[in-house]
């Protein structure tokens, strides 16, 4: 997730600090009191609570999503605001997510979480029930800036953190995520290599990466975010300088470093038949012929009440035929706020929705909210004027989403 037009907008209204940060260091964040503005050509863009980063600026407009400026999907914000309303219908399930998930012959329901969310007990007292969430993702504690900040020096800290929650509360671990055009270090990003030198980094990051979780780890999303909507593939610095062979590069490195984790390539707009999807279908093909390992595609799961694509379980369908698995991995269905009771009614119905498809494919191993909370959703900072996304609002009640959830695995 990079910075929204109107986070930028209120940015660039900040008078000019007498300094200014260098490309890619932090510029904001709860207790920060350095220099909040960038150098030229980079913009301070928002994390999360705790963090904000100097990104090029020539990124920060890219639209990934409908109705946004935000280019990704892949990051935690907090927002007090996340609902929008303080007076809504609650849920009245009495079941329990992951436990109904399984009992549907899936292998796990879950939920993202990041660091700085876990000094929150009530937060993490739902968390740790394995009963509702069988699997947990970092949403940015293994990404390529927190775990190899300068090159060959790997900080697992945060990471172990909740691969050592998980393991406690006996929850599956997803890896998220090895190479992805976002959230790099400035050292991957502001040098010219030769493509034999990226193919070495790349291979030694992965492995790395993936070698240090070795046991832990369920499945990992390898690859993230590859293509553009249309179907083409996304400029960055791997497919620059390597072409596509970055995607068997990393997966070869990952395979060799945990023989029995899954790998998947993940991204967001393959809910439906598409360019994007029909490009992904046939990247796996490739792969396969290749003979690349290629266990599984993430389809990210970001959606718009009462926008849930008619084709979601088809699409389903059309990647397991390949001979691999599919998770949703990143959901949320998010709404123009403030939320309202017919609004809270649709957003149950497409969550049901979209878990229902989930359980008609025997290929979909499981589903994964992007954060069970508006309290630390994505969503307000990034979509402005949107929120209240997650089936727990900011107060960690449970709202009619969660029923729909319920239903989905149930029904």
């Amino acid at each position: 997730m990079k910075l929204s037009a109107s986070f930028a907008a209120l940015l660039a209204l900040i008078p000019f600090a007498a300094a200014q940060q260098a490309a890619y260091g932090q510029c904001g964040g709860q207790g920060w009191t350095g220099a909040t503005t960038c150098v030229a050509g980079y913009v301070c863009t928002y994390s999360n609570a705790y963090y904000s980063q100097c990104l090029p600026s020539s990124t920060t407009s890219t639209s990934s999503h409908p109705g946004t400026t935000a280019t990704s999907s892949s990051s935690h914000a907090s927002s007090s605001s996340a609902t929008g309303s303080s007076s809504a219908p609650a849920s009245t399930s009495t079941a329990k997510l992951n436990t109904v998930a399984k009992l549907a012959g899936k292998k796990y329901f879950g939920t993202a979480t990041d660091n700085s969310e876990l000094t929150d007990t009530a937060y993490v007292a739902i968390l740790d029930d394995n009963t509702e969430f069988g699997q947990l993702t970092p949403a940015n504690s293994m990404k390529w800036d927190a775990i190899e900040p300068t090159q060959g020096t790997f900080t697992f800290t945060n990471g172990d953190t909740i691969a050592n929650l998980a393991k406690a509360n006996g929850q599956l671990l997803r890896g998220h995520n090895c190479v992805w055009y976002n959230q790099l270090p400035s050292w991957v990003t502001a040098t010219t290599w030769t493509a034999a030198q990226l193919s070495s980094i790349v291979s030694t990051h992965c492995g790395t990466l993936v070698g240090h979780y070795k046991g832990q780890v369920y499945s990992w999303d390898v690859i993230n975010e590859p293509f553009n909507d249309d179907g083409t593939w996304r400029t960055d610095i791997f497919y620059n300088t390597l072409g596509t062979s970055y995607v068997s590069i990393a997966l070869q490195a990952a395979r060799a470093a945990d023989p029995n984790a899954k790998l998947y390539i993940n991204d967001y707009n393959l809910e439906s038949s598409s360019a994007k999807a029909t490009a992904m279908v046939n990247l796996v093909k490739s792969l396969q012929a290749a003979g690349v390992p290629i266990d599984g595609v993430g389809i990210q799961g970001h959606l718009i009440v009462g926008e849930v694509p008619s084709t979601f379980q088809s699409t389903l369908s059309e990647f397991t035929a390949l001979g691999i698995e599919v998770a949703i991995t990143e959901l949320d269905i998010r709404m123009t706020l403030p939320s309202t009771p017919a609004l809270l009614a649709q957003q149950k119905t497409d969550y049901q929705t979209v878990i229902a498809a989930c359980k008609a494919v025997s290929g979909c191993v499981g589903v994964t909210v992007w954060d069970y909370t508006d309290k630390y959703s994505w969503v307000p900072s990034t979509f402005s004027g949107q929120g209240a996304a997650c089936p727990w609002d900011a107060n960690l009640v449970r709202k009619p989403a969660y029923d729909g959830i319920a239903l989905g695995w149930t029904t």
